[in-house]
């Protein structure tokens, strides 16, 4: 396991994390760093352990958010599943009825051609 520094509100807290997801690890720390100097921008120094909690629920909040929209996007896509599904069993009954017609044309064309070879031998 690899172990990182991270800087969130003027503290360093070492932590571990999986090889290879050092940056990642910083990156999200970094980011709640910034919910945490956000806060600061629009309340003061209002104490670490507020701050803190204001920033989780803001974090828990996006989350929330993301959720949400995740569901509302694959209800989406099922939709579109369905609705494609739709549309290609429509485009297939209609390929079954124009090749039905065809062949019930051909039939006619050959019946009539047979009459109309017999009416000409018939003469």
């Amino acid at each position: 396991m690899a172990q990182i520094g991270v800087n969130i509100n003027g503290r360093n807290y070492r932590m571990a994390c999986d090889d290879g997801q050092e940056e990642h690890l910083t990156g999200l720390a970094e980011k709640f760093d910034g919910y945490i100097e956000q806060l600061k921008g629009s309340f003061g120094e209002i104490g670490d352990m507020r701050l803190t909690v204001m920033a989780g629920i803001m974090v828990t909040d996006e989350l929330v958010g993301l959720q949400q929209r995740i569901r509302g996007l694959e209800a989406e896509i099922e939709s579109l599943r369905d609705r494609s599904e739709a549309a290609f069993d429509s485009v297939e009954a209609n390929r079954r009825e124009m090749v039905e017609a065809v062949e019930n044309a051909a039939d006619r064309i050959e019946t009539l051609a047979g009459a109309l070879n017999k009416s000409v031998h018939e003469q």
